[in-house]
């Protein structure tokens, strides 16, 4: 049986994006509801909530709304892989093909500032994307419930996040 390629979302950015925020692929629940982060324990919309002050329940428009008002920007290193489940370890090394941040780049030169969603993400980036600008790149703990960092630990390092 052939593992399903997967083909992620499109990226949560306007013409006022200063920070772009990189996760890896979305989760399989994240895929089905096309929202990013949408498995109810994952942290990064309670986590960006806090920081930028939105209810991390309200509707998934309303939270997106909320990160482009205060600049941030949300989008995946992975355009597609194979990949069963949404763990990132079950990617297919092979399969993986990144999404074209040269384009992003050059439509969104505002961006002055990345943060990668956990390791994998961080790791993929500098593994397959070869138009890199010269800009500060930081890992944050990942949001995913996979990570058992205790949440304000978490939260205390994507403050880094609100600091524009």
């Amino acid at each position: 049986m052939t593992t399903p390629l997967l083909h992620g979302l499109p990226p949560i950015i306007d013409d006022g994006a200063r920070v772009l925020i990189l996760g890896n692929m979305p989760s399989v629940m994240s895929l089905g509801a096309h929202e990013y982060y949408a498995h109810p324990r994952n942290a990064f919309w309670r986590i960006t909530g806090e920081i930028v002050g939105f209810a991390a329940d309200g509707p998934y428009e309303d939270r997106t709304a909320a990160l482009t008002a205060h600049g941030i920007a949300v989008w995946d290193v992975l355009r597609s892989c194979r990949r069963v489940g949404s763990l990132d370890s079950a990617v297919e090394p092979h399969s993986m093909v990144a999404n074209d941040f040269g384009q992003l780049f050059e439509r969104h030169p505002q961006v002055t500032r990345v943060f990668f969603n956990g390791a994998a993400a961080e790791k993929n980036f500098n593994r397959l994307v070869r138009v890199v600008p010269d800009l500060p790149y930081r890992r944050l703990p990942s949001t995913s419930p996979a990570q058992t960092m205790r949440y304000a630990d978490k939260l205390a390092a994507w403050r880094l996040i609100g600091e524009l």
